[in-house]
């Protein structure tokens, strides 16, 4: 019974070494025929490469920078490099920012207050002459714009160690309260001032007291004697402490000792 059967032999094969076989084929002919494909423009390279590096301060090594090039090689160091070209960017994008509009309103608020100081001085000064005062006072501006001051010498004003106006010179006073009229609307300052030379009376204390007393003299005077608005018109004295001469010399101690009336460009 058996024997008219064929026995069937079992042949033994790795199959998946012809599968795998067969897939390396497969993809050898497909990278084959990509590389078959591909047609690499050099020059829109070259553009694309210049570009990029001129943009973003990367691929400075031109061609070199694909592969082995500085981009691959350190990695990390191009990027430090690529978040320092933002920082500077940001940076220059700040300082192209428009000034703030503040400094700009501040910038027009000087101007204009330098200019209504300095149409205050040449009003002052075009009073003085019509008053015939030019050869007994002094016109300044300061440097901050910021008032117009009338100096009167103190020896013109007073005797020696006093507070007490001289006769002469009350004219000379009623010709600069003429002045101070027109600006009764702003604030009017009446500083007196020494030599260093100290004071030997029983009437005042020092050289401060001696200063302050001469300017309330002088402010007193003007409001009682020409009718000078109270409101606007303050009164102090600093003694020998702001000197604008040599107190050394004669000549410098004269200068040193005076008056000054400072009138605001600031209305009320």
């Amino acid at each position: 019974m058996a024997k008219g059967k064929r026995e069937k032999k079992e042949i033994k094969t790795d199959g998946w070494k012809d599968t795998f076989s067969d897939l390396m084929n497969l993809l050898l002919c497909f990278y084959v025929m990509l590389f078959a494909m591909s047609n690499v423009d050099e020059v829109k390279y070259a553009e694309l490469v210049a570009s990029m590096s001129n943009s973003f301060s990367i691929f400075s090594g031109g061609a070199q920078a694909i592969g082995d090039g500085k981009l691959v090689s350190s990695g990390a160091t191009q990027l430090n490099n690529l978040d320092d070209y933002y920082s500077d960017m940001g940076k220059a994008a700040e300082s192209d920012t428009p000034t703030d509009p503040m400094s700009e309103y501040e910038k027009q608020q000087e101007q204009a207050k330098k200019q209504q100081t300095e149409e205050l001085y040449s009003e002052v000064v075009d009073k003085t002459e019509t008053n015939r005062l030019q050869d007994a006072v002094d016109v300044t501006i300061d440097d901050g714009y910021s008032y117009v001051m009338i100096s009167l010498s103190g020896g013109v004003l007073f005797e020696s160690g006093s507070a007490q106006i001289r006769q002469g010179a009350k004219q000379t006073l009623s010709r600069v309260a003429n002045i101070l009229k027109a600006y009764s609307d702003r604030r009017i300052k009446i500083e007196g001032h020494t030599d260093n030379v100290p004071i030997n009376n029983s009437q005042y204390r020092d050289n401060m007291w001696l200063s302050v007393a001469r300017a309330i003299t002088v402010r007193e005077f003007m409001v009682k004697n020409n009718h000078l608005r109270e409101k606007y018109l303050e009164a102090s004295g600093w003694g020998e402490l702001h000197p604008i001469a040599n107190n050394g010399t004669a000549a410098g101690r004269a200068k040193n000792r005076r008056v000054e009336i400072k009138i605001y460009s600031d209305t009320e």
